[in-house]
């Protein structure tokens, strides 16, 4: 049976069943000293609490924020003043994100007054972002999280990283149209190379882009031995590589991250093939940068009383769900709901209205009652506001999460 719907889940089920009204609202813009935007919404009920949304993984140098979350309706209604950092980096930016969210709540309660308490959430990067945020602290009375599709094992996915980019070199450097400079640091410094670029290199290896009766015989076996070692589904190959060299040569190159010292190393990583064992490029990590990296950011589990909803989708391509039992591994277990959507066909972040809203709700649920969901609980309450909402509900509360050393060899 469901959980007793709390006096928070009933007036959402209202606002919903009724359509979300406007809200009457103040907005506020500026930038930190950092360099960071950032945007508030303040609506004229404000019930004291401050929302934090955290943005996902971005290409694009910092702008003006304009996006204040998918939950920002629903977030008004129910009176919750809502903020939004740009970051001052683009890409891995956990290097000043937390500079960042402090600056910004620091001007929050220079422009608007002291939250009574904070809730943070955030998607993909975001998720990771969230989880530095809770633990590193500074950003006021923190009661609650949600993390979606956070890569929440940190900085170790750039172990994962390393080795594509690696075994991409080792299996298609050969092939006619199919390098890609830069090898362990991602691209060149100054590399003009394109995403497009990047995906014509993949597919003259692979023939990802083709119909598989239309690949040779060469291009199979490229695919197949990539697909083997990195466990990544083909359909995301392409997308990996850009992050694996583009986004591999910012968090080498730049100087507000590693300065182009190596912080990852594959020097003793056994790949379970022999021959790539063998012919695979070697990389020592310097300490330093690797240091640096680690705390910048992987999570230690420290998250004081915060309570935390982190839900996760089972074929995710980019940020593998291996990351959830990473984040379980740290965190204590009444600290931590783990939820797992199961897939048809791999996405990254893919979760429908009902399952996201059931996870904010049960956030709040237990933030209010003190009383800790199970994942049961989510699909309960998913399938609550399927009936209001479009989508799905997939959440398996028996879903065992696999080790990530399955899929990221240890170093």
């Amino acid at each position: 049976m469901p959980r007793r719907p709390t006096r928070i889940l009933l007036a959402t089920l209202l606002a919903l069943a009724i359509a979300l009204p406007a809200v009457a609202q103040t907005e506020y813009e500026g930038t930190t000293a950092g360099g960071a935007f950032y945007k508030f919404a303040v609506p004229d009920n404000w019930n004291g609490t401050l929302v934090i949304y955290n943005h996902g993984f971005d290409f694009s140098e910092p702008e003006a924020v304009d996006d204040l979350g998918p939950l920002i309706d629903i977030q008004l209604s129910q009176g919750f003043a809502v903020a939004a950092s740009s970051y001052r980096q683009r890409a891995w930016a956990l290097f000043k994100t937390h500079q960042d969210l402090k600056a910004m709540y620091a001007a929050f309660r220079s422009r608007v007054g002291t939250p009574s308490q904070t809730l943070i959430y955030g998607f993909s990067l975001g998720g990771l972002v969230t989880a530095q945020a809770v633990e590193k602290g500074g950003l006021g009375n923190v009661t609650g999280a949600f993390a979606a599709c956070g890569p929440m094992g940190g900085s170790r996915n750039w172990d994962g990283g390393l080795d594509l980019r690696l075994l991409y070199d080792f299996v298609c450097s050969e092939v006619p149209g199919a390098a890609i400079a830069g090898g362990p640091k991602g691209l060149e410094k100054r590399s003009t190379l394109t995403r497009e670029d990047v995906e014509r290199a993949v597919n003259a290896c692979t023939g990802v882009d083709e119909l598989p009766f239309r690949r040779s015989r060469r291009q199979r076996a490229n695919l197949k031995t990539l697909g083997d070692v990195s466990g990544l589904p083909e359909s995301f190959l392409q997308t990996q590589m850009r992050y694996v060299t583009e986004a591999l040569a910012d968090l080498t190159y730049d100087r507000g991250k590693l300065k182009g010292k190596q912080g990852i190393g594959n020097k003793d990583v056994d790949y379970g093939d022999a021959e790539v064992n063998a012919g695979i490029e070697r990389v020592k990590a310097r300490k330093g940068p690797a240091r640096k990296l680690k705390r910048s950011y992987t999570p230690t589990g420290r998250v004081g009383k915060t309570k935390i909803v982190s839900m996760h989708t089972d074929k995710d391509g980019l940020v593998i769900v291996e990351n959830a039992s990473e984040y379980q591994k740290k965190v204590p277990a009444e600290n931590l709901t783990v939820a797992i959507v199961e897939e048809s066909i791999p996405t990254h972040c893919f979760f429908s209205p009902p399952e996201v809203v059931a996870g904010w709700q049960s956030l709040l649920d237990w933030v209010e009652t003190d009383s800790q969901p199970s994942a049961r609980d989510l699909q309960d309450s998913c399938e609550l506001f399927a009936s209001l909402l479009p989508g799905p509900c997939r959440i398996n509360p028996e879903f065992e999460i696999p080790d990530m050393d399955g899929r990221v060899r240890p170093r």
